[in-house]
């Protein structure tokens, strides 16, 4: 595989000089605020719709409902104020038929125009009105007789109040002549069929009067494939471009490698003593369960990654409860057994807590110091803990994203481990990338560590074609034994009543249950039940039940004795935020209920049912919402009602909010995708990744120019 080429610092296509802002009329604040500042962007701003001014329609022949072209000579113009004032205008064409124009909100440059006598062309929706047929609001122009129609369909762009479509199309147009938009993909790689890019630009802003209107809607016509095609394959060329680099650097090979015996006293494997065992052997033999086939398989990948020089980058998906955890603990005990050091980070503190107090049961009894590193862990106790990492004592540091702050220092760090990697923002995700890639000194090379991520929200297959192409992606697709099915039921909250006494039975027979809230306090803008005022609710209503209130605010302690408490069995009922949303696994809980479900994500509702049937009680997860739904509301319901498949409910979530919400890339502020469609492209998404394969390798200068010209200086997000 060939290395990537060295790129000169990417940049988007140089903007015009632009002349101060109190110079700038309204329209050009409007370009610039909506980021129109260079030719290529002007090119790329594509139409919403197309109006059609190709041709005219007699005034007999437009029926109501009709949206169409007339021309005609204006008879009468007057402002009428019954039943409010208005601008009413009647046009009537060469054949003596009249149509009626009306303006609820006009100017005096309205009447100036329409005046009587004058000709103009007129476009818009024919309706019924009190005097035959109208339009209202139509748009018009004066015109001469025999003025050309246009020859091409008219674009209507995405714009803003400040910003009229005419001075917009002018704009666009010259952009367009102006846009550098020579071919840079080989045409050997382009698919059949397929025209050049400026074609393609110049027929969808510019349609001829017969083009397919539903083709150009739907986005099917080969000029929006052609566009898509560029975009993929500038997508995935750049994760091609990850990987060159990647596999440029080096890493530490980690070989679980137990002290070797005396040459004299060879011992055989039944004699072998424990600690001379490699440490992942020695975990497992402790462990009290087996390990499943998947976890089997995913643990060989990883440690196979591990033993190479390159750094692994390697995404481990699976389900809830699928054992991630004692998967990433096998990793890390990989590295520490090579005596490199390890870092695990989790997005909240609680999750944290669990990974820790987990991995402290497992590691400690076989001579693995354990560090926490969080936010609420200040002083001497920090301080201890910083120097354990700085002089390599502590072969695993466990914490929340105080594991990067800048006074961590690694004596030796081999593996880091990020848990529920998306549900950090896009800067903290990229400046995690880059501190954890400061090189470590070993043996006299320059090494960076190997890098682990794990999802509980599998990826679907286009997204892991697209947004992961530079990851290498391990699956856990399978449960462990012993793991009860989850019933999920959906009740609107009239029936409150009816879920908590159903709560007390179930605290009743010995078990215990979660109750989820989406807001901590009460909100003056949105009529939510809070956690706070639904925890003395359900204490009132269940006075022999112990009710307790966890949310994200709530001290470090505090949180952890509320936790410690619940899972002990000493708390029948915990009301929370969705600071349980990952990570807590209590065995007795087999009930969920969800308030306000309809405001949660579909992950994140598939994550919190999650937390109940981990034991061998029958669970249940009640999701409770208040009429009426949106559409993406009763989907989500719909899907958490119809499968408890993690997988599954990925492919929907990817349905209803899209690739951009779904990897948090929002926080960004940049589209992921601004043409293409996940959902929709798939078989494009395949070309394109194979297409950037042979450009790589064939062509790396014009792939390092398609990059360029489509990513500018975002290629860091696109790496995070």
């Amino acid at each position: 595989m060939p290395r990537a080429p060295t790129p000169s610092a990417p940049a988007p296509a140089a903007a015009p000089a632009a002349a101060p802002a109190r110079t700038l009329s309204a329209p050009a604040k409007a370009l610039h605020k909506l980021g129109l500042t260079h030719p290529v962007a002007l090119a790329l701003h594509l139409p919403l719709r197309y109006e059609d001014e190709t041709r005219l329609t007699p005034l007999a022949e437009v029926r109501p409902g009709d949206t169409a072209q007339v021309e005609g000579t204006v008879r009468e113009c007057k402002v009428e104020l019954r039943p409010r004032r208005q601008l009413v205008v009647k046009l009537m064409d060469a054949e003596g038929d009249e149509l009626v124009l009306r303006f609820v909100n006009f100017y005096p440059s309205h009447q100036k125009t329409l005046a009587v006598g004058q000709q103009v062309r007129v476009r818009g929706e024919v309706r019924h009105g009190f005097f035959g047929r109208e339009m209202v609001h139509p748009s018009f122009k004066a015109v001469v007789d025999g003025a050309p129609l246009a020859e091409t369909l008219t674009p209507v762009y995405p714009a803003s109040a400040q910003l009229p479509q005419s001075y917009l199309r002018k704009a666009v147009a010259a952009g367009l002549q102006r846009a550098n938009l020579h071919e840079v993909i080989p045409p050997e790689l382009v698919p059949h069929g397929l025209p050049l890019l400026r074609d393609a630009l110049e027929v969808l802003h510019h349609p001829p009067p017969r083009t397919p209107l539903a083709a150009l809607e739907e986005r099917t016509h080969p000029a929006w494939q052609r566009l898509k095609f560029e975009e993929l394959l500038a997508q995935q060329l750049s994760q091609w471009q990850a990987r060159l680099e990647r596999a440029a650097r080096r890493a530490p090979q980690l070989h679980d490698t137990p002290p070797r015996q005396q040459a004299s006293d060879p011992a055989t494997p039944a004699d072998t003593p424990a600690e001379a065992q490699p440490l992942s052997q020695r975990l497992l033999d402790v462990l009290p369960f087996g390990l499943t086939a998947a976890q089997q398989r995913v643990v060989a990948e990883i440690t196979a990654d591990l033993g190479r020089s390159q750094p692994m980058h390697r995404l481990l998906q699976g389900d809830v409860g699928a054992g991630k955890t004692v998967v990433a603990a096998l990793a890390a005990t990989v590295a520490m057994g090579a005596g490199w050091q390890c870092a695990l980070m989790a997005p909240t503190e609680i999750l944290a807590e669990q990974h820790f107090a987990k991995l402290v049961q497992w590691l400690e009894p076989l001579g693995i110091t354990v560090a926490w590193l969080s936010g609420s862990r200040k002083g001497k106790a920090r301080q201890a803990h910083l120097e354990a990492i700085a002089n390599g004592q502590a072969l695993l540091v466990v914490g929340t994203h105080a594991v990067i702050q800048s006074d961590v220092k690694f004596a030796r760090l081999g593996l880091a481990i990020i848990d529920e990697q998306h549900r950090f923002g896009v800067a903290q995700r990229l400046a995690l990338r880059q501190h954890l890639s400061a090189p470590a000194q070993g043996d006299g090379d320059v090494l960076e560590p190997h890098l682990l991520m794990m999802t509980a929200t599998p990826i679907p297959r286009t997204l892991a074609m697209t947004h992961f192409a530079d990851l290498d992606v391990s699956t856990i697709d399978e449960l462990p034994p012993g793991r009860t099915p989850i019933l999920t039921k959906v009740f609107t909250d009239a029936r409150r009543d009816d879920v908590v006494a159903r709560v007390a039975e179930e605290i009743e027979r010995g078990r215990q249950a979660y109750w989820v809230c989406p807001l901590i306090e009460e909100s003056e803008t949105l009529d939510l039940q809070n956690a706070q005022a639904t925890h003395e609710a359900l204490a009132a209503a269940l006075p022999h039940v112990t009710v307790g209130l966890l949310h994200g605010r709530l001290p470090a302690a505090e949180k952890a004795a509320v936790m410690a408490e619940f899972k002990e069995g000493r708390m029948g009922l915990l009301v929370a935020t969705t600071v349980i949303e990952v990570g807590v696994d209590v065995p007795n809980a087999s009930l969920m209920v969800i308030e306000h479900a309809e405001r949660f994500g579909l992950a994140q509702l598939h994550q919190l049912r999650g937390r109940v049937g981990r034991g061998a009680a029958a669970s249940v997860c009640v999701l409770l919402h208040t009429p009426p739904l949106s559409v993406s509301g009763k989907a989500r319901l719909k899907a958490m009602i119809e499968t408890t498949d993690g997988f599954e409910i990925a492919r929907r979530d990817l349905e209803i909010r899209g690739p951009g919400e779904f990897l948090g890339e929002r926080q960004s502020g940049d589209a992921l995708l601004r043409f293409a469609d996940l959902h929709e492209d798939e078989a494009l998404v395949q070309r394109a990744q194979a297409a950037a394969k042979l450009m790589w390798e064939r062509h790396p200068h014009a792939a390092m120019a398609q990059v360029r010209r489509w990513h500018g200086g975002h290629l860091d997000y696109l790496q995070a």
